[in-house]
């Protein structure tokens, strides 16, 4: 029988509207909930990116859409959904002012939020129970934490991310026009200063067509620097990869799934990668790989350019720039050779 929870959890509201990889970080968190409270009904307010990854799945009953191109009108319309619902519990998972905000204008009585020495912005005005100061973690353990504070084991952290069934015949089609076993790329991320470069990229995919005959397919948004960043790398490659960007986070879903490898810098498909098991060679410079990297998996893929070598200090939070130029693409193909010594033979 499972214990009392020490919160009401009939209705619940989750405020995460940050990008995609921390959606993906929510996952385990909502289907924990699931996993112990089935009745819960759980609401989650998000940016429409992230909504379109998890809008279906199984364990989110109700999307409410925090749409920051409308600037501060974008409160106004989260406020006019959330009147309609009732709620007994929201969890601020983040920790800046405009989550803050949302979080005072859900009506829910009990609103957990951050410590004070965490949540920034002033977002802890706005909550009225808070989680006890923790040092500095992984961002999957971090949101471990309110699950504790409410009474439920994390393990077994499940994603669920898909693909779904009616996903699946595009997923076959897909594996089927490409032909063969391939790799993914992930050409760029949010910020400039944790992309590599494209002429780098190219030398990879050059590496993966020749020593491990894998189709090289460059995945992305639609942005303007990720389609530059793709046409570079087609222009510097002997045998020029596939280009697969802008089929939406979905789609993406079946891509990575299907791969053999996935090459990602810190950004949202590499933790997508992670939900779905597919092995994924990190290349990681601005943030902490720590706190920031694969979540448990694929550790020794990781290339670590935020650390000096022997370097030997606390998670950190703090940002640095310059240090992707620190991976050579030797790095990238001593992590392809210890991928395809541990990984590629895994029954």
């Amino acid at each position: 029988m499972t214990a009392a929870a020490p919160y009401s959890m009939d209705s619940i509201c989750i405020v995460m509207m940050s990008a995609v990889g921390d959606a993906v970080h929510v996952l385990p968190v909502i289907n924990a909930i699931k996993r112990h409270h089935p009745e819960s009904r759980i609401t989650w307010v998000l940016q429409s990116g992230p909504a379109s990854l998890v809008s279906g799945h199984p364990s989110v009953d109700d999307v409410v859409i925090f749409d920051r191109t409308r600037g501060w009108r974008a409160f106004a319309d989260v406020r006019r959904e959330l009147t309609k619902r009732r709620f007994d519990l929201l969890i601020d998972l983040q920790v800046y002012f405009k989550a803050g905000l949302v979080t005072a204008l859900s009506g829910a009585p009990v609103r957990l939020g951050f410590d004070r020495l965490r949540a920034r912005d002033f977002n802890w005005l706005f909550t009225n129970r808070r989680i006890s100061a923790q040092p500095v973690q992984h961002v999957q353990d971090q949101y471990f934490e309110f699950l504790r504070e409410v009474g439920i084991p994390p393990e077994p952290v499940t994603w669920h991310l898909g693909p779904w069934e009616g996903e699946r015949d595009w997923q076959r089609e897909w594996v089927s026009r490409v032909g063969r076993d391939f790799a993914v790329i992930v050409v760029a991320s949010s910020k400039p200063d944790k992309d590599w470069m494209p002429e780098r990229w190219a030398e990879v995919c050059d590496i993966l067509e020749a020593r491990y005959d894998l189709q090289p397919v460059l995945v992305g948004g639609e942005s303007k620097r990720e389609a530059e960043a793709a046409t570079d790398i087609v222009a510097a490659a002997e045998r020029p990869p596939l280009v697969a960007l802008g089929r939406g986070l979905r789609r993406l879903v079946s891509i990575l799934d299907s791969s053999s490898l996935v090459l990602s810098p810190d950004t949202g498909p590499l933790h997508m990668a992670v939900a779905l098991d597919r092995p994924v060679i990190s290349l990681i410079g601005y943030s902490d790989p720590r706190r920031t990297g694969p979540y448990r998996k694929f550790q020794d893929l990781i290339i670590d350019a935020y650390h000096d070598p022997g370097a030997k200090t606390p998670v950190s939070m703090k940002t640095r720039t310059g240090r992707m130029e620190r991976i050579q693409v030797a790095d990238v193909a001593a992590r392809l050779e210890r991928w395809s010594e541990g990984y590629r033979t895994k029954p």
